[in-house]
């Protein structure tokens, strides 16, 4: 599968273990590459959609002095965005409590913005999948913050983890993009790259 990229070097920008996972599940090979301390803030004027687009393609700007001919790049950022208000990842466990409290009973959106990036050649696209949030307690979102690890996750929560099974009512749109990958996608961009 995917004859068109065997040529390529392929590149995860990303630490994100879900992001490492889903890749793998395209059966494609590529490597991990990370550098640190990538700034991750963007003008406030943007809205919605453009934020993790525009993060994906600052993430990618980043790695411009490493491209080689054969190097292609995947750089990615998620937000859930609730009342024209993001939130990313939570400072800390009282930000975290904060954003669960936000999301509880309400229909948030996640938004995965992806850079596909070659030497010579950008591609950027995003999706969007609608998570309705049931009514959390204070027992609840307590029970979460404090044996999971909800800090480096858009929205103070994974999917996959415990406040998925007993807080998600339901989903429209990619299940993966809400855990940080929207991997049918990127599979049909790579396909086109």
């Amino acid at each position: 599968m995917l004859e068109n990229i065997k040529g390529y070097r392929l590149i995860l920008a990303s630490n994100s273990p879900r992001r490492k996972e889903l890749l793998s599940g395209l059966d494609i090979e590529y490597e991990v590459k990370t550098l640190p301390d990538i700034e991750e803030s963007y003008p406030e004027t943007l809205q919605r959609e453009e934020i993790p687009v525009y993060l994906a393609q600052m993430k990618a700007a980043a790695y411009r002095d490493l491209m080689r001919n054969d190097t292609l790049l995947i750089t990615a950022d998620t937000i859930v965005w609730l009342n024209d208000k993001v939130y990313g990842k939570p400072a800390d466990e009282a930000d975290a409590r904060n954003i669960l409290r936000s999301l509880s009973g309400n229909t948030h959106e996640v938004i995965t913005g992806v850079c596909l990036t070659g030497k010579e050649k950008q591609t950027s696209f995003y999706s969007i999948s609608k998570v309705k949030f049931a009514k959390l307690d204070e027992e609840e979102i307590d029970y979460y913050t404090s044996r999971y690890k909800p800090y480096d996750k858009a929205g103070a929560y994974g999917v996959q983890e415990w406040i998925g099974y007993i807080g998600v009512e339901y989903i429209e749109g990619s299940f993966y993009n809400v855990m940080g990958l929207p991997v049918r996608h990127l599979y049909q961009k790579l396909k086109e790259f």
